[in-house]
């Protein structure tokens, strides 16, 4: 090992990296890891974890972990239909299978029970854990536990949920107002936390943190204020003169750049334009330097500037430019302050605990925080829901002609082994993506628009930290980082909820949350393109350069306020999401039908019932959002009731 990699903490035994650092290079070797590695890796996690291993305490790759989607690739891309011999564990008819156990499949469970209040329902997914991508990181350091998420993130404006979606919330006993106080909305300007922008050495020469904000992290972090005026800030960015002339006039021009366009079409306007091109046309942008300090920070979007509208990345993602359009600012709406602290996987703990209640104890959203679940009874022979996890679905199909079947069949391989079981009714709240995979008896329209639909490749780092010291002595609280591997790193929000409770000193153990949207940018490709490519970096990288980068940045970043990486990181879980936000309209590349529900829209086309078969998931909303979920599910519970 090198000496570089020592004094970052290469060496140091965090968690279960060690055994990953041991295969990584296996994983790296092709496209994705293959099934032999998958079962080696398996073996080796639970000789070192026990076979009694509890999902969200396990670190290293997690999201789309090793063991989660190789029979799903081999389905897909090579065509795969035989697992051998085929077993019918569970005896009858199941009511309802539902293939996915994310926000959205665990809502078709929770609906369908509303109406039919003693059906038998099974719930398949590939994971090891349920909630999809809301995902539960666990540490324990320094003897506390410290709970992140790894996944879905905060209830996002609650009180304009639609009526369904807050019934459901109040059915699982969540109140929204509880957040008022549960999340410690003066906790960085009380400690002098602000915003900062972070510029590594490998691509800018030196590291450099200038404390400003840029971008969005004011909108959704109450921060200090920055002490730093925009001409200081920048002055300070190591960029040449000229590139810093044009950032200031970026940042503080208040001239109508748009004076030629009307008040009324302005907005409009901004939608047909890039970031990059409205920066070049109407800002006089020319500089490289300028252009690659705000390249990346386009985040969520999971594009660049060029592939990302003006009116996205001023009105959504807050990027300089909005003071030169004209147009009055914007009130802000309700704080983001909907947050528990493994984010929305509370939501996914709550809907399993009300439909299996022998699986966990409790009957409150601030005990759901803290409440261990018995995974070994998630899947109980007698009870009338079971959720069976490892288990990929691999054809879903009607026992007959779809106009007349009264039963649905539903393939599964579990283990290596082939299942089967049948159903009055099916959901598929899984990857659109998968569906004409698993279900090649769909309508052939169908099946193209459910495969145009490309997820957005995605990491979220959940470092865990001994002490918050060098964050405090800096007076950051959150920061982007323009070039580097993870784009931001901020300080988790401070929320404490029931038995949890936030790290209230720099002295206390705290989760870092980190972002990586993976695409290629600037390479002429479309959207989904950037995406495609980008996934394919993502499961090529092994857990050990995703882990240097880390410490790496961290490292550089947090320098000046004493940060060791070797001492001071206690443990980091990579959630990789191979397919992580759902295909949302591109407003450049995508034509636009007045209503996101139009019956031309692919993802309107691929959520048709088939028969005794629906379809849920975000995918089906084109929206990543909880509310999307949640909609869809009750939507196609409805279509099997109709």
């Amino acid at each position: 090992m090198r000496p570089a990699d020592r004094k970052l903490g290469m060496d140091r035994r965090i968690s279960r990296r060690d055994l990953l650092h041991g295969m990584g290079a296996l994983a790296a070797t092709s496209f994705v890891p293959g099934q032999a590695f998958a079962d080696e890796m398996l073996a080796a996690e639970r000789a070192g974890a026990g076979i009694a291993a509890y999902p969200p305490a396990l670190t290293g790759l997690r999201g789309n972990h090793i063991g989660s989607f190789e029979v799903a690739h081999q389905l897909a891309r090579e065509g795969r239909r035989d697992w051998g011999p085929v077993e019918e564990p569970d005896n009858g008819l199941y009511d309802l299978v539902v293939v996915g156990a994310g926000i959205s499949g665990l809502a078709a469970a929770h609906f369908y029970r509303q109406s039919n209040p003693d059906a038998r329902i099974l719930i398949l997914d590939n994971h090891d854990d349920f909630g999809g991508h809301a995902k539960r990181n666990e540490f324990a350091v320094g003897g506390r536990t410290l709970i992140g998420y790894g996944g879905s993130q905060s209830l996002e404006s609650p009180a304009g949920y639609p009526d369904l979606v807050k019934s459901l919330l109040r059915d699982l006993g969540v109140d929204t107002k509880r957040f008022d106080t549960a999340y410690d909305r003066d906790f960085y300007k009380r400690n002098g936390l602000g915003a900062g922008v972070f510029f590594n050495r490998s691509d800018w020469g030196s590291n450099r943190l200038v404390r400003f904000g840029l971008g969005d992290l004011d909108d959704y972090l109450p921060l200090a204020p920055t002490e730093l005026t925009a001409r200081q800030a920048v002055a300070q960015m190591p960029i040449s003169d000229v590139a810093r002339g044009q950032f200031l006039e970026l940042l503080t021009t208040d001239e109508d750049r748009l004076s030629d366009i009307p008040l009324d079409a302005k907005e409009e306007y901004l939608y047909t334009i890039s970031y990059r091109d409205f920066l070049s046309k109407h800002l006089d942008v020319s500089e490289p330097e300028v252009f690659a300090v705000l390249q990346y920070l386009t985040s969520d979007l999971s594009v660049g500037i060029e592939s990302t509208s003006a009116g996205d990345a001023i009105f959504y993602l807050a990027l300089p430019g909005g003071k030169a359009l004209g147009i009055p600012e914007y009130e802000k709406g309700e704080p983001y302050i909907h947050h528990f602290p493994d984010g929305n996987a509370s939501i996914a703990r709550l809907l399993v605990r009300a439909m299996i209640p022998a699986a966990a104890s409790g009957s409150t959203m601030e005990d759901i925080v803290t409440t261990r679940f018995d995974y070994g009874k998630l899947d109980s022979a007698n009870a009338p829901v079971r959720l069976r996890l490892n288990s990929t679905v691999t054809n879903v199909a009607h026992d007959g002609d779809a106009k007349s079947a009264k039963s649905v069949s539903v393939s599964y391989v579990k283990n290596g082994q082939a299942y089967r079981v049948k159903a009055k009714h099916t959901v598929l709240a899984c990857y659109n993506s998968m569906i004409p995979s698993m279900c090649p008896d769909l309508p052939a329209l169908q099946r193209e628009s459910l495969a145009k639909q490309v997820k957005s490749p995605i990491l979220y780092t959940t470092v865990a930290l001994n002490n918050w010291r060098a964050w405090k002595n800096l007076g950051i609280g959150a920061v982007v980082a323009p070039t580097s591997y993870h784009v931001n790193a901020m300080l988790d929000f401070p929320v404490s909820l029931g038995d949890y409770k936030y790290a209230s000193e720099p002295d206390d153990p705290i989760i870092v949350h980190m972002e990586r949207f993976c695409h290629r940018p600037n390479e002429g490709l479309s959207v989904r393109e950037q995406r495609r490519l980008g996934r394919h970096d993502l499961l090529a990288t092994p857990f050990a350069a995703i882990e240097r980068n880390i410490r790496e940045q961290l490292a550089g970043m947090l320098a000046d306020g004493g940060f060791d990486p070797a001492a001071d990181i206690a443990g980091i879980t990579v959630n990789r999401w191979a397919h992580g936000y759902a295909d949302s309209f591109d407003t450049l590349g995508d034509p636009w039908y007045g209503d996101k529900n139009n019956e031309r829209y692919p993802h309107v086309i691929g959520r048709k019932p088939f028969g005794r078969i629906a379809i849920a998931n975000s995918d089906s909303g084109a929206s990543a959002m909880l509310e999307s979920a949640v909609g869809q599910a009750h939507r196609a519970i409805k279509e099997l009731e109709s």
